[in-house]
């Protein structure tokens, strides 16, 4: 036994003190260099540019590294073993295989990523809404690896989820660090997922709409000019390595489209995209609770799903997955026989959501782009075996399938628009998309009210649309909110008096009510400023109740989300909040919405503080043998 005393033991001690010292002084200096940042008081918008673009940079650099990851995964699963694997030995081979990357995949998120559930999209706007934009780094980077050898293996999962996920959690950690407050991480978090999609496909129009409409849930404010420096720069960065193509290869522009394919094409495409998208929901969520069921040990899960998903690529001769990261051409999509494609989108819904319950690790987006393109495919020979005299090309209703079943599985429209229109730069092929889209949009979520990332939330008890917690909205009402003691104008008030309001009120709109106190409608400050502008004539015989315009009106005790809904319909900033009689109690606005909005979410933050407190608590604990 070694002395303590001895001169080895006290140089082994001296070595760890200084460590200790120094990782101690780097943490002191860059706190210090951290509180003299903030102390600068720079501009919101200059922070958030600059900090934008050093998440684009980020953001696509995890893009890259994830790529590689994936070649090497492949490299080493299926390259280098090729010249030793006799052919009919691939019948048994690629099974045997992808089990055993799922089985990694299984086990580096139970111990790397101490079986956080989560680290996906859904995931991602959960952290946005409810926990200040705070991502953890270490389960992010556990998906991503396990993301990389799912793919590798020969899984059936998309690569935008775990970058997703990455580009949000370095954006995440990034703000952190600098000790942001949780609404700047929150904007930050949506350059780095918006980011990490424009780098993945090639596209930073999608990138930033993506990030916009699925994470940051508005498509104005603070959030638009450091999303969109961060999906630009990220494009950027992305091509210096992988050079300036799409993610899937588009050979050709396609030309115009009929006006008879407007008209029923692709109103026919929406439909059976839209049932399609209602499919792969249901299997995907089908399949989550088929593996729960199953009463074998949790590693055998992994197994079973990989020997099933390696022999259907097998059989399929490879369709069903690529090679590495890189995709399949897109232009073969039209080329095949109806019932093959058919079979092909049918097969692709089936190994993927195999492959994401049963251990694996990945996202639902790239596969949306199969299943899309084989079900557009589909539709397409279908209608140029019947219409032969049309001129049908059936490789333009794949690449629309593909952005219309992003729409429909996702709830992105405008992102499977954009999405398309960037990789084939071909403007002809928006209008064909648009139609095809908002149909999909409304069949599927007719057929099935929750998309792939709504459905995982609402399975976990929240209910966030695009960036927005309904739930918060719901709870709140008109009454928490309200201003009780706007300014107000009697509908008998001469128009000329109008004109003062202009220069002593912050009012936006101005409640008319009538002389026992019943609302009649709104006077807006646009009115009166054409008042002043002499529109009016400034005629004294003109009155109030002559220029007053319509509008809705809430109770105090309607939910926030309900006058939320009725300032849309009017398209209004501000509603009149009265009695059950009509009389006027108060004025509500965006902004009164907004602040009631952000207190709710700021105690279910708190809230959510305090389960997840217990809930590691709990998780610490060991698990009972056996």
């Amino acid at each position: 036994m070694t002395d303590p005393a001895t001169p080895g033991t006290r140089v082994t001690r001296d070595v760890r003190g200084v460590g200790v010292r120094t990782i101690e002084f780097v943490h002191e200096a860059w706190g210090a260099f951290v509180d003299w940042f903030n102390a600068l008081q720079l501009s919101e918008n200059a922070v958030l540019l600059a900090f934008g673009l050093a998440t684009g940079v980020l953001a696509a650099l995890g893009v890259v590294l994830f790529y590689k990851s994936i070649d090497a995964a492949f490299t080493v699963f299926y390259r280098l073993p090729a010249p030793y694997v006799p052919h009919i030995v691939f019948l048994f081979y690629r099974p045997v295989v992808t089990a055993a990357g799922l089985l990694i995949a299984w086990w580096i998120m139970q111990k790397l990523g101490r079986a956080y559930e989560g680290m996906n999209v859904p995931d991602v706007q959960l952290a946005v809404v409810r926990r200040g934009g705070d991502l953890p780094t270490r389960p992010a980077l556990a998906r991503t690896a396990a993301s990389a050898v799912t793919i590798g293996a020969g899984g059936s999962a998309g690569s935008e989820g775990p970058v997703v996920v990455l580009g949000a959690a370095l954006a995440s950690w990034l703000g952190r660090t600098f000790r942001f407050a949780p609404d700047r991480v929150t904007v930050l978090v949506a350059c780095g997922s918006g980011a990490a999609i424009s780098a993945a496909f090639n596209a930073p129009l999608a990138g930033a709409f993506f990030a916009l409409e699925e994470i940051a849930g508005t498509l104005t404010g603070a959030s638009f000019p450091p999303v969109v420096v961060a999906s630009v720069i990220a494009a950027v960065v992305s091509r210096s390595v992988f050079g300036n193509h799409p993610a899937f290869p588009i050979p050709h522009q396609y030309g115009s489209v009929s006006v008879a394919e407007l008209l029923v094409g692709y109103p026919l495409l929406g439909i059976v995209a839209g049932a399609m998208s209602a499919l792969y929901v249901r299997a995907y969520f089908g399949a989550g609770a088929l593996e729960r069921r199953l009463r074998v040990p949790r590693w055998v899960v992994p197994i079973m799903g990989g020997l099933v998903i390696g022999a259907m690529v097998y059989f399929s001769g490879g369709r069903l997955v690529g090679f590495g990261h890189l995709a399949v051409q897109v232009d073969v999509f039209g080329q095949m026989a109806w019932y093959v494609l058919l079979a092909l989108a049918l097969g692709k819904i089936f190994v993927t959501v195999t492959t994401l319950n049963f251990g694996g690790s990945g996202g639902v987006f790239t596969p949306s782009l199969f299943i899309g393109a084989a079900t557009g495919g589909a539709v397409g020979v279908v209608l140029s075996h019947l219409f032969p005299a049309v001129g049908i090309n059936p490789a333009v209703y794949a690449l629309v399938g593909m952005g219309t079943l992003i729409a429909g599985a996702t709830a992105a429209p405008i992102t499977g628009i954009l999405l398309v229109f960037e990789m084939t730069n071909d403007y002809a092929l928006v209008a064909p998309l648009m139609v095809a889209v908002v149909i999909c949009n409304v069949v599927a979520r007719w057929l099935e009210k929750d998309s792939l990332y709504s459905g995982w939330l609402r399975r976990r008890g929240e209910t966030i649309e695009h960036g927005a917690d309904r739930d918060v909205l719901a709870a709140l009402h008109v009454i928490d909110a309200y201003e009780p003691h706007p300014t107000i104008i009697d509908e008998d008030t001469p128009v000329e008096e109008l004109v003062p309001l202009l220069g002593r009120s912050e009012q936006t709109y101005f409640p008319v009510v009538s002389e026992d106190g019943i609302v009649i409608g709104v006077i807006t400050i646009a009115d009166i400023g054409q008042v002043a502008a002499g529109r009016f004539g400034l005629d004294t015989l003109l009155l109030a109740a002559d220029v007053v315009r319509p509008s809705e009106t809430v109770l105090p005790s309607d939910s926030l989300l309900e006058a939320i809904r009725k300032m849309g319909v009017r398209g209004v900033a501000a509603l009149p909040v009265t009695d059950h009689l009509g009389r006027l109690r108060g004025l509500i606005s965006r902004s009164h919405v907004l602040s009631a909005y952000d207190a709710g979410v700021a105690r279910a933050m708190a809230l959510h503080g305090n389960h997840s407190a217990h809930g590691s608590a709990e998780a610490s604990a060991p698990e009972p043998v056996g």
